[in-house]
């Protein structure tokens, strides 16, 4: 039988993870900001494609936080209904809720993946410099 409890258990994760998300948008918008003026003061076709990548990464964190917060208020919905007297209702709004936040760790997932390109890209130049170096 679910109780109010059970459903409360998850505020505390839910709560940091949209930290989590946030912080991580807010990290890459500033990224995004330098990357223009960079691309403004000198067009380059590599920074093009990082800010292509992080623009996909932030679509992602939109859907990673539009799902943690439906998680939340599914969460919420279910104590309501818990505390209304209708425990079958609220088993499966917990569920939804529970799934919901699979969803959004997945896309967590998702974008970490995304980093690491983002990441492979930059480091791309300094591979391309190092063997220019190694052949003089």
């Amino acid at each position: 039988m679910l109780n109010l409890t059970t459903p409360a258990l998850l505020f505390p994760a839910i709560s940091l993870l949209l930290l989590a998300y946030t912080n991580r948008y807010l990290a890459l918008a500033s990224i995004i900001r330098n990357l223009y003026d960079d691309y403004q003061q000198s067009p380059d076709e590599k920074l093009v494609q990082q800010i292509g990548n992080l623009r996909r990464r932030i679509a992602l964190i939109k859907w990673m936080q539009s799902l943690g917060v439906g998680s939340l208020f599914m969460c919420v919905l279910a104590m309501l209904q818990i505390y209304t007297g209708w425990p079958q209702v609220a088993q499966v709004t917990f569920g939804a809720s529970l799934l919901l936040m699979i969803m959004s760790l997945g896309m967590s997932l998702l974008e970490l993946r995304m980093s690491t390109d983002a990441l492979n890209i930059l480091l791309s130049d300094l591979i391309a410099a190092e063997h220019k170096r190694g052949r003089r």
